[in-house]
């Protein structure tokens, strides 16, 4: 069955630094665009970044760009968020999300585009 599996969060100080990994199974891997998305509690759900399936074309928030990377490894089914300058803005689960559309439009930036979701790890950043 397909799995999404998040680890890699925790409490960290602002300024400092996480890295948050993803590792699919299930399903082929190398066909889909990745994303994360994160929550807050009591907010929605809000894209973050995205990364095409061949990990050429990337695209962020404008919340996160220039301190967050996403990247992938589809030799190991993995995606990757490497987070610096954390904020306490930045405190949410953080989810990662598979979409079989190869195109990036408006339509990315929203939950209801991916296919399959992880369950999502906690990422806190104290002030």
């Amino acid at each position: 069955q397909v799995q999404l599996v998040e680890s890699g969060g925790g409490l960290v100080q602002a300024g400092g630094s996480l890295s948050l990994s993803c590792a699919a199974s299930g399903f082929t891997f190398e066909d889909y665009a990745m994303a994360w998305f994160r929550q807050a509690p009591g907010k929605e759900r809000e894209f973050v970044a995205r990364v095409g399936a061949n990990g050429v074309a990337t695209y962020y928030a404008n919340s996160v760009k220039g301190r967050f990377t996403i990247s992938r490894d589809n030799a190991k089914n993995t995606v990757e968020l490497q987070m610096n300058g954390l904020k306490p803005e930045d405190t949410a689960v953080y989810y990662c999300a598979a979409d079989r559309r190869a195109i990036l439009n408006t339509g990315s930036l929203y939950p209801s585009r991916y296919d399959y979701w992880g369950q999502g790890t906690q990422v806190t950043v104290s002030s």
